[in-house]
């Protein structure tokens, strides 16, 4: 059985996400204690390698709304800054 889980560590004061296979299930056992410590926190990812991702899901409301006006300038200085 193998699938992935993202474990967040904090090494000093910097967070790292690390991708781990899991091969056992002791090995999600000895993970859920560790979170039960609280010292690392885990998401599961029901996405397999490969597979698509929805990017207008994965950032809808990052961008504010704009005028198409405001967006067609914007495209233009950068369409002209490589001329």
């Amino acid at each position: 059985m193998s699938f992935l889980v993202k474990k967040m560590a904090f090494v000093g004061k910097q967070m790292q996400t690390i991708t781990i296979d899991i091969l056992n299930n002791k090995a999600i056992r000895l993970l859920q204690d560790l979170e039960l410590l609280q010292l690392i926190r885990m998401r599961r990812e029901n996405a397999q390698p490969g597979t698509a991702v929805n990017w207008a899901a994965e950032y809808k409301g990052v961008m504010t709304k704009q005028p198409l006006a405001d967006v067609d300038n914007q495209l233009n200085e950068l369409r002209n800054g490589w001329e």
